[in-house]
């Protein structure tokens, strides 16, 4: 059997991931509350209505359809509502993944592939970060994570439960024939807003500061196409299930785009100028985001092979549709 639970598969990274894990092969049964994720964007395996703290529900899911693996993207992610409360978030993504990891082990599984965050690492220290960054996060989300990765770390260590930690930069694109994208709400995340603006959804687009140290003032970001970072994570499954021991990689483009170069790119999409206001910096931005990609190349053969303008034409096909 090729099952493989994904929680969270409803959300935006977790389903373009089924879609690729069933294109690879793979059967993906979503476990999902659908507190954030969307029924609509299950469309490769089963849906599994449940949420990860609840462990007789889960028991009851992997022994229905016994997995290989797990992959897991389930977790709040929103900065600003971790610092409103942080116990939610220590709740879910902490205690909800030990709860997880638990069922997965009574039921014989001894694989996860986790999705982490560059958050993880807070302000950086070397540029472009690489897997040995020092890890001081700056908000109780990339806490919440680093805690879990921690203790995948023990796990593997000590009872044999082997996981592939990745740490996300930005997320971005979507499925270029329309079937799933990016949707939050409220949404919060640069592209997708720019995109609204293009649609008269929005006003204007805000720029947070044009005096940072960079080329053009404003500050830089590594974005990465959600379907390589779904490639990523089969990557990651396969080598595991081959029987590779618990490691973390890094999953950004080795370089970035600025907020101004952003904002010419989803121009060049749309073919709409997009209205801009001036802002102050937000408290805690730091200036350049960027992640070093080389560990991923060597062992696990991934880089990114869709770049700014493919991510930004996926993103405007599919936000055309929801309209």
């Amino acid at each position: 059997m090729n099952n493989v639970i994904v929680a969270g598969g409803a959300g935006y990274v977790g389903s373009h991931t089924c879609l690729t894990l069933a294109a690879a092969g793979f059967t993906p049964v979503v476990f999902d509350d659908l507190s954030n994720g969307h029924r609509e964007h299950v469309q490769w395996g089963p849906l599994e209505i449940g949420d990860i703290r609840d462990a007789a529900r889960l028991d009851a899911v992997f022994a229905a359809h016994r997995p290989v693996a797990v992959l897991h993207f389930a977790a709040r992610i929103e900065v600003g509502e971790s610092v409103k409360d942080p116990g939610a978030f220590f709740d879910n993504n902490v205690a909800g993944t030990i709860n997880l990891i638990e069922a997965a082990r009574r039921a014989g599984v001894e694989t996860m592939v986790f999705s982490s965050t560059c958050a993880t690492f807070g302000d950086p220290v070397t540029l472009p970060m690489d897997e040995t960054h020092p890890q001081n996060p700056l908000n109780p989300y990339g806490r919440s994570k680093l805690m879990v990765e921690q203790a995948l770390a023990d796990y593997g260590r000590y009872v044999g439960f082997r996981s592939t930690v990745l740490r996300y930069f930005n997320a971005a694109g979507a499925d270029p024939e329309g079937r799933i994208g990016e949707w939050h709400e409220p949404e919060t995340h640069a592209i997708p807003l720019a995109i609204q603006v293009a649609l008269g959804q929005r006003s204007h687009f805000t720029i947070f500061g044009d005096d940072y140290d960079t080329r053009d003032g404003t500050a830089v970001r590594d974005y990465v196409h959600v379907l390589d970072l779904a490639d990523a994570h089969v990557a990651a499954l396969n080598r595991l299930l081959d029987g590779a021991q618990s490691t973390s990689y890094n999953l950004g483009t080795g370089h970035g785009t600025t907020v101004r170069e952003l904002i010419a790119g989803v121009e060049r999409a749309t073919g709409k100028p997009l209205p801009v206001q001036m802002a102050a910096r937000r408290p805690g931005d730091a200036p350049i985001l960027v992640g070093d990609n080389a560990k991923a190349r060597a062992e696990l053969g991934w880089a990114p092979s869709r770049d700014l303008d493919a991510i930004l034409g996926s993103a405007w096909r599919w936000h055309q549709t929801q309209t």
